[in-house]
């Protein structure tokens, strides 16, 4: 009986990394699939099935209801942080695609508030909790796991993967409703809606399936072998990296831009300036397909000239980006609307993004690893969720989207500095990330 050929290890290295990449593509894209249909949904019908007869208050109330997903990221962050610290990457993985699927599909079976009163809200309020709480752990696990698996000299491009994957699953959400948006508006407030929100079981079995292969990263499996996990990650994170959460918390602010492009101007194009709900759609759509091509791109060129020109070049692009768009908006012309919208999110706002997915876990130790980029990170998303609803205010009261721009300019400035202020971690190597 011939004896069987162990595989070298690097053969089974690149399998484990590859493995690590595809679940964070997929796992990423189903969660940002089930977070951004929200967003659209927000912004489109939510005021008239769950806030009804309130004028311009509903349109606020709903987007104000995508934002409270993000009160829930910084618990989330503290919840999954400890249990991948201490237990593993792979089972807080596992557990937050399960409870972000559960979420999702139950906010398709909500009643309306035609059908049972104030408790519509209340519970559509109450899942969107849990998709925030799920949403803190997704891409800090994922992009952690993935650094961990990677090369040294390749662990921008895989952990792009999950920024890949994150776009991807926010332009599905946007294309989605493109059927959606074209139904009757009696056919699309009654079950139209619901459809998107209930395809999510079926991707979220395939993910979870996937999720299940995982393996944990060497780094990681040599830590609790030699019992150096933290007891408490988030006491040693505050007590002991505390200036480098902070830093990660700035420069995840640059997250203000994507949720202004995907959530406010959809609103304000398909309301105060006019623009069909099919255009726009299909602009957010394929501004964030556009993103997911390029994340790897860009995760490849910040691990041949470093993290930090490329975070600080995307910054500011994709914040002055607004800009164009929004004047394209205002004017009616549909081709700059779709030139903007793909240049600012395709080219500029996938910078900081994808570099991110590597450059913030890079920054501390594996003991802390999952826990401090969850933190620093959901905790610099906490403007971003509810920005589109201070937008939504300003420009009631305005009638101008100038004064949201500004503050997204300013926000990717601080974003910059923050990035310039932490080391350069591209050649660095995996054993030696977050020592002092």
């Amino acid at each position: 009986m011939p004896t069987a050929v162990p595989q070298a290890p690097a053969v089974q290295t690149t399998r484990k990394v590859r493995r690590a990449a595809i679940s964070g593509f997929f796992g990423s894209a189903l969660e940002y699939y089930d977070f951004l249909i929200y967003g659209s949904a927000a912004a489109l019908v939510f005021n008239k099935i769950f806030f009804p007869n309130t004028g311009a208050t509903g349109l606020l109330l709903s987007i104000a209801s995508f934002g409270v997903a993000y009160i829930a990221r910084p618990f989330g962050a503290v919840l999954w942080g400890h249990l991948g610290d201490k237990l593993g990457r792979r089972l807080a993985l596992v557990l937050t695609i399960g409870l972000m699927g559960v979420a999702t599909f139950a906010i398709g079976l909500l009643p309306s508030y035609n059908t049972i009163g104030v408790a519509a809200p209340i519970l559509l309020v109450l899942l969107r909790l849990l998709q925030g709480l799920s949403a803190g752990g997704e891409s800090p696990g994922s992009s952690s796991l993935t650094v961990e698996h990677a090369p040294d000299d390749r662990r921008a491009f895989y952990a792009s993967f999950s920024m890949s994957g994150m776009q991807l699953g926010m332009a599905l959400g946007s294309l989605v409703f493109l059927p959606v948006a074209a139904l009757p508006e009696e056919h699309m407030l009654s079950w139209g809606w619901r459809l998107p929100f209930l395809l999510s079981g079926i991707l979220t079995l395939v993910a979870y399936l996937l999720r299940r292969k995982l393996e944990e990263p060497e780094v990681f499996t040599e830590m609790r072998h030699r019992d150096e996990h933290a007891s408490l990650p988030i006491a040693t994170l505050l007590r002991e990296h505390w200036a480098t959460t902070l830093r990660v918390a700035l420069c995840s602010g640059v997250n203000v831009v994507g949720t202004i492009f995907n959530v406010f101007a959809l609103a304000y194009a398909t309301g105060a300036a006019g623009l069909s709900r099919p255009v726009m759609l299909t602009v957010v759509a394929l501004g964030n397909l556009g993103a997911a091509v390029m994340a790897p791109v860009v995760g490849r060129l910040s691990d041949r000239i470093g993290r930090k020109p490329v975070f600080v070049l995307g910054a500011l692009g994709s914040s002055l980006s607004l800009f164009v768009l929004f004047s394209a908006i205002d004017a009616g012309n549909i081709t700059l609307v779709f030139i903007a919208g793909l240049t600012g999110m395709s080219v500029f706002y996938i910078m900081p993004i994808g570099v991110g997915a590597a450059y913030y876990p890079e920054q501390f130790p594996a003991r802390v690893r999952y826990t401090g980029m969850a933190v620093g990170l959901m905790l610099g998303l906490l403007g971003s969720g509810f920005a589109p609803t201070l937008a939504q205010a300003i420009s009631v009261g305005t009638s101008s989207w100038r004064p949201s721009a500004w503050i997204c300019v300013g926000i990717a400035v601080l974003a910059s500095i923050a990035a310039l202020a932490g080391p350069e971690t591209h050649r660095i190597t995996t054993a030696r990330l977050g020592r002092r």
